[in-house]
């Protein structure tokens, strides 16, 4: 399939995704393609190293797993949902994984436990809402919105209703205890140095 064809309104599948050889990164959102380019900033690559170091260390020989982007999540609405029904596959920054039921050779089946997004000016609007509303409709525990400029962090946690309540915030100089990973706090006077 090549690419530049594409229109906005189309609608698509996973099974249409996987055909799709452009070189570049999409996403699928209820059917609508979401191009991922251009690449994320210095910045933004600095922070996901980082996070991704702290949770990596923290989970050697621990259930849990996490795996930074390219690292397909696909969202089924029902867990029967095959390739050509479903129609959306996202890649966050980070993802931590505890079921490894959903883990497969490509990437994720189902809500993963803890999602990361670091905004980047492409992508904010959409990881602020759509994706917002997406992840709490698919059950993801942890929503955590990095904001660079600001140098602040959003964390979502899903309430007993099954909604995100209101955001806790910490800044360059807190420490966030990951509840859902025991011990876990991660420093983020490492992560927002720059």
């Amino acid at each position: 399939m090549v690419l530049p064809n594409l229109k906005l309104d189309d609608r698509f599948s996973y099974a249409d995704y996987l055909t799709w050889d452009d070189g570049q990164r999409w996403e699928l959102i209820d059917g609508q393609a979401y191009c991922m380019t251009p690449a994320p900033n210095r910045r933004h690559q600095a922070w996901l190293g980082e996070l991704h170091r702290q949770f990596s260390n923290h989970l050697i020989d621990k259930p849990c797993q996490v795996y930074l982007a390219p690292f397909d999540v696909r969202l089924p609405d029902a867990p029967e949902d095959g390739d050509d029904e479903t129609i959306t596959v996202v890649q966050p920054d980070i993802v931590v994984v505890c079921d490894h039921g959903k883990l497969d050779d490509r990437g994720c089946k189902g809500a993963p436990d803890l999602v990361v997004e670091i905004l980047s000016p492409s992508t904010s609007k959409r990881d602020i809402t759509v994706k917002y509303e997406l992840y709490q409709r698919h059950g993801v525990t942890e929503y955590w919105l990095f904001y660079p400029n600001e140098k602040l962090l959003q964390l979502y946690r899903l309430g007993e209703d099954g909604r995100y309540g209101s955001p806790q915030a910490f800044g360059p100089e807190d420490q966030v205890a990951v509840s859902l990973l025991g011990e876990l706090v991660i420093d983020l006077t490492r992560v927002m140095k720059e």
